[in-house]
C-alpha cells in the first residue's frame, strides 16, 4: 500500500512563523533596555518635580528643585569645578596625549607596543585605586609627587595638596592626566596610523614643512577621531565622580571648602546622604541637558555631522 506524500503548510503560515523571529531575538534587549533605560529615564523625569524624603515619602513641588539649583551656591561651585576639570582635559590632556600618539607613530621601533602598553595601562587599574595611590603620592614630605616639584623647581615638599583649597583642582587634574592621557592616545594613534601617506609625502614635496604637513593634512584627516575624542572627554569629565572621592574621602569627595566638588558629587551629597532624590533627579536632568547642549554646539561647530 503506497503512502500518500506529506502535505506542506500553508504558504500563509510559514510567512507568519518566520516574520515573528526577529521579535523574539530582539525580545531580551528590548526588555533589558524598557526595565534599566526607558523606565528609570521616565522615573527620573517625573521625581524631578518632587521633594523627596528617602524612596516613599514625596510632595510635588513643581519647578522648585530646578529654581533651587539656580540659587544655590554649592551648587554653582561644583558646576565651576567641573567646568575647570572639562578645559583641562580638552586643552590640556588631549594634546599631551596627541603629542604622545605622534612619537610613537614616527619611526619603526620595535618598541612601539611595548610603550603602547604601557602608557595605556594606567587606563585598566580602577579610579578607586588610583585615587587611594595618588593619595598618598601627595603625602606633605613623602609622597613622590611633593618629593619630586622640590627637586624640580625647589617648592612644594611640605606642600599639602589635598587640604589646601587652591592645590586640590590641580591634583585631581594631574591624577586624571595619569589615568586618561593613554586612552585617548590610542585613539589618536590609530587615526595617525589611518591618514593618507601620500598625501603628507606630496605636501611635503611642494615645500610645506613638519608643522605646516601636520596642521593642513595629517589633522584635517583625522578630525572625525579628533571630535569624537573630545565630545567623549567632556562627557566624561562632566561626570567625574570616583576620582575625587577616592584621592579625598575625608571629605566625601568635596575636599576643602568644596573645592574638589563635581556635579555627580554635588548630586550623590543631595539624594543618597541627603535623601532628596527629587532634587538629586533635577541635578541629573540639569548636567544632561548642558552635557547635550556643549555636545550638539561642538558637533555643529566642527560640521562633523553634516557629512
Amino acid at each position: 500500500m503506497s503512502r500518500s506524500p506529506r502535505s506542506p503548510a500553508p504558504r500563509a503560515q510559514i510567512q507568519t512563523h518566520r516574520g515573528g523571529a526577529p521579535y523574539w531575538f530582539l525580545a531580551p534587549y528590548l526588555v533589558l533596555t524598557t526595565v534599566f533605560l526607558l523606565y528609570p529615564l521616565l522615573h527620573a523625569g517625573v521625581l524631578a518635580f518632587y521633594q523627596t524624603n528617602g524612596p516613599r515619602s514625596r510632595v510635588f513641588v513643581g519647578l522648585d528643585n530646578f529654581a533651587f539649583l539656580l540659587a544655590d551656591p554649592v551648587f554653582h561651585k561644583a558646576l565651576k569645578n567641573t567646568t575647570i576639570f572639562a578645559l583641562c582635559s580638552v586643552f590640556l590632556q588631549l594634546p599631551l596625549s596627541l603629542g604622545l600618539a605622534l612619537l610613537l607613530n614616527s619611526g619603526n621601533s620595535k618598541l612601539k607596543g611595548f610603550f603602547r602598553l604601557v602608557l595605556f595601562s594606567p587606563n585598566l587599574v580602577g579610579q578607586i585605586f588610583v585615587g587611594i595611590l595618588f593619595g598618598v603620592l601627595f603625602t606633605p614630605r613623602y609622597g613622590l609627587i611633593n618629593r619630586f616639584s622640590q627637586a624640580l623647581i625647589g617648592w612644594g615638599l611640605e606642600e599639602q595638596w589635598l587640604g589646601n583649597p587652591a592645590l586640590v583642582m590641580p591634583a585631581i587634574v594631574i591624577t586624571a592626566l595619569w589615568v586618561w592621557v593613554g586612552f585617548n592616545m590610542i585613539y589618536f594613534l590609530a587615526a595617525l596610523q589611518s591618514v593618507d601617506k601620500g598625501l603628507e609625502e606630496a605636501a611635503s614635496i611642494d615645500g610645506a614643512n613638519a608643522l605646516a604637513v601636520f596642521w593642513y593634512v595629517t589633522l584635517p584627516s583625522m578630525r572625525h577621531v579628533v571630535v569624537f575624542v573630545v565630545v567623549t572627554s567632556i562627557i566624561g569629565s562632566y561626570q567625574l565622580f570616583e576620582l575625587p572621592l577616592a584621592l579625598l574621602p575625608q571629605s566625601n569627595g568635596s575636599g576643602p571648602d568644596n573645592s574638589g566638588l563635581t556635579v555627580i558629587g554635588y548630586l550623590y551629597q543631595v539624594a543618597f546622604a541627603g535623601g532628596d532624590l527629587g532634587l538629586g533627579a533635577a541635578v541629573g536632568w540639569t548636567l544632561a541637558v548642558i552635557i547635550f547642549v556643549i555636545s550638539w554646539l561642538q558637533i555643529r561647530v566642527t560640521g562633523v555631522a553634516a557629512e
